[in-house]
């Protein structure tokens, strides 16, 4: 097993030991805070807001299938882009990928108002490709898969509350978030599982690397409503990517608008549906390797000879996504949360030839750790809830 798989389950199997280290902390009845203003998403950076003077820790495995290709709002068929480069097709076409992912989150409230996160991800990508003829008599197969896995970028967030309509038990809220991308993700992984020798020391796709390469500010607004038993709210934020990177390009902007309902059924369960808007721009320039014909070309080492997939031209990426997204939370025991949520794309537009969203899975463990001086350190009664739901 590798070094860098070793260090992750460490890292899962301490924060699980720090998070269920007996304690003497009482928590509301509950999945919600009255005092923060209620329940929260898990899958969206920001959304909700924390009780203060706690510290938050979220352990997120994932999984996402693409599968298909499309071209601006309509389906293509792979099989009619393999050929001869020299005549507009490729020598290879991705069919689909899986990736699974695995996010740690750790996070604080330092006032009622005031809450800072950090969040870090290990990736693993693979992608089905199929070849054309000429590379199948070239190597024997037909497709092969490529494959990239590591530590992805890291995410810095912040949040500060703007307004509350009342500062006990708030109905309405707006907030402002803050943070920042940074580049812990390789941008020069290895197409290590090409069958052909030469091929295996060139860069994998732009969309095969597992980081940014830069350092890319978050912005955003952030509003929540309550009237028990229901919470909603609006999430809209914006990436910059405002420079390049090491290898000459940057990935394009991204824009996000999520809007969430949630409904308590008792005091321990609650389902959720939210509306995810993504718009994301192209990559702009060339990496340095593409620019010198060492990698992704159809000829190795010839810039001028015709890219070998899709993957490789800049403006196959981006465009715009809508999806919806179904979940249920649950409280199996105090300041634990249990969130499963399965997301599932309604449109796509995008730019140039891509794989298309299939699916999307979520799994949250979510841990609550107040300090001595958090609001919750006291007992509530069951016998003293003010409703049905338990608080």
């Amino acid at each position: 097993m590798r070094m860098k798989e070793n260090i992750l389950y460490a890292w899962v199997m301490g924060l699980a030991l720090v998070v269920l280290w007996p304690g003497n902390a009482r928590a509301y009845l509950g999945l919600c805070c009255a005092k923060c203003g209620g329940n929260m998403p898990m899958n969206i950076p920001g959304g909700g807001v924390p009780e203060n003077y706690e510290f938050r820790f979220k352990i997120q495995p994932s999984f996402m299938r693409m599968n298909g290709l499309r071209s601006s709002a309509s389906n293509v068929d792979g099989d009619s882009l393999l050929g001869a480069p020299a005549k507009g097709k490729f020598m290879a076409v991705q069919k689909y990928m899986d990736m699974n992912m695995q996010n740690i989150a750790v996070g604080y409230s330092f006032s009622e108002d005031f809450f800072v996160g950090l969040m870090g991800m290990y990736q693993d990508n693979r992608m089905g490709m199929a070849f054309n003829s000429v590379m199948t008599g070239k190597t024997g197969q037909s497709s092969y898969i490529m494959k990239s896995n590591g530590f992805a970028d890291t995410m810095l967030i912040s949040k500060y509350r703007l307004f509350a309509d009342d500062p006990l038990i708030p109905t309405n809220q707006f907030s402002l978030f803050t943070g920042a991308n940074l580049p812990s993700g390789s941008i020069s992984k290895r197409n290590t599982t090409h069958p052909l020798a030469v091929r295996q020391t060139e860069l994998l796709p732009y969309g095969m690397q597992l980081g940014s390469g830069t350092v890319d500010p978050v912005l955003g607004l952030l509003y929540q409503g309550s009237s028990s038993p229901w919470w909603w709210g609006i999430d809209g934020t914006y990436t910059g990517r405002l420079y390049d990177n090491s290898r000459n390009y940057q990935l394009g902007d991204v824009y996000k608008l999520d809007a969430y309902l949630m409904n308590q059924l008792t005091y321990n369960l609650l389902w959720q549906v939210q509306a995810n808007v993504e718009w994301k721009g192209h990559i702009h320039g060339q990496a340095d390797e593409a620019a010198s014909g060492f990698s992704g070309h159809a000829v190795h080492g010839d810039a001028a000879s015709p890219l070998m997939t899709p993957q490789w031209n800049p403006a196959n990426y981006g465009g715009v996504k809508t999806s919806v997204t179904l979940g249920i939370q649950w409280q199996p025991a105090p300041l634990h949360i249990i969130d499963l949520s399965f997301t599932l794309p309604v449109y796509q537009r995008l730019n140039g030839v891509q794989l298309k969203d299939q699916f999307g899975v979520m799994l949250t463990w979510y841990v609550e750790i107040p300090t001595g001086k958090s609001i919750r350190n006291l007992t509530y009664p069951v016998g003293n809830a003010i409703s049905d739901l338990g608080f």
